[in-house]
């Protein structure tokens, strides 16, 4: 088996979208910063999305979801509010890089509709601005970041990257990331200073029938510690597979990732509709953790997949986690937090998690 190269975040964020081929094709690369209350986060995310049935046209996409779970009115439970929107406009009025992040657009506002400002998305290696609208709802972006942590590069193949298998392919150039800047949701201005954060990358043909994710980079105990991990189940024509489970981690700068295939092979993992749990171990050290979302803290993602049927994305940038690292030598880590980021995805739409957009 031959690992995939070591390549720099630029290499990483290279467009794989080839409109000339005329094929289903997905392709995504977001953004989340977190709070270090972890009561507030923000993701956002330009996509490429070309179906199988239409692949003479692709459309570009604007997501953004702010995620608050800080009381908005007296009550024994904070409730939170969080706030989703989204645009689509063709691919042609768009602008993907295709050697670095390189996103833009912008989105004339609609004749007649007073007060409204244009809208658009830009994505570049060290800023990220946006102004959304969906409905009665609003978000609105400008701000900065940087990182200099090595990418997260799950898969362990290079194989698996270049090949037809698995369908989607995930990576994280920016695993480690500070934000600053302005953030304005529905005409409130959060400020942002030193918000933790990461930048993702993922791209293929279809997503996994079903699959947890997770990263975080926020920890009560302020450690250096980054995690991000992922349970898959994947169809190989008619044949499901067993799920299979990858955890990535970085302490104090060392890398521990649990990917290799006696390493999966002995990994476990279980996805509900609200938790991911995990256990893995190697020869350098092991980890498991349980990672979990309230229903209330969730946001639900309609994810329609190239060839037709409609993936449901389970989406929480404030989810809680609970971890325990040992690495050889050293005493074990224990870790928790209010403030990971989890993603559900399944088939069913028989989940509970009410769906934005």
């Amino acid at each position: 088996m031959i690992a995939p190269p070591r390549r720099t975040a630029a290499e990483w964020n290279e467009l794989r979208f080839d409109p000339a081929k005329r094929r289903g094709h997905v392709e995504s690369y977001f953004l989340k910063a977190n709070d270090p209350a972890g009561d507030r986060a923000l993701w956002v995310r330009g996509t490429i999305f070309c179906s199988t049935h239409e692949p003479d046209r692709p459309v570009a996409e604007g997501w953004a979801i702010a995620f608050d779970r800080r009381a908005q009115a007296p009550s024994d439970r904070p409730l939170p509010r969080h706030v989703a929107v989204k645009h689509v406009l063709p691919y042609s009025n768009a602008s993907f890089g295709t050697r670095d992040l390189a996103i833009r657009w912008r989105v004339p506002a609609t004749r007649g509709d007073a007060g409204a400002s244009d809208e658009g998305v830009e994505i570049t290696p060290s800023s990220t601005a946006g102004n959304i609208r969906t409905r009665d709802h609003c978000v609105r972006w400008d701000l900065k970041y940087a990182g200099d942590a090595p990418p997260i590069v799950p898969l362990p193949a290079a194989a698996m990257y270049t090949g037809p298998l698995p369908k989607s392919k995930l990576v994280t150039p920016v695993p480690d990331a500070l934000f600053t800047g302005e953030v304005n949701v529905d005409g409130e201005t959060w400020a942002i200073d030193g918000w933790r954060g990461m930048q993702g990358h993922n791209w293929g043909t279809a997503h996994a029938d079903l699959y947890a994710w997770c990263h975080c980079n926020v920890w009560a105990e302020e450690q250096d510690f980054i995690l991000e991990g992922l349970s898959a189940r994947v169809r190989v024509g008619p044949v499901m597979s067993p799920l299979l489970t990858i955890v990535c981690a970085r302490y104090r700068g060392v890398v521990y990732d649990f990917n290799r295939p006696l390493e999966i092979y002995r990994a476990e993992g279980d996805v509900s509709p609200r938790r991911w749990t995990f256990s893995t171990h190697g020869k350098l050290a092991r980890i498991e953790g349980i990672v979990e979302a309230d229903t209330e803290d969730m946001v639900g993602l309609y994810y329609p997949n190239p060839d037709g049927p409609m993936t449901y994305c389970l989406n929480s940038k404030i989810a809680r986690a609970r971890i325990r690292f040992e690495a050889a030598g050293r005493a074990p880590l224990n870790l928790t937090t209010r403030a990971a980021a989890l993603e559900i995805a399944t088939r069913s739409d028989d989940h509970g998690v009410r769906m934005y957009v």
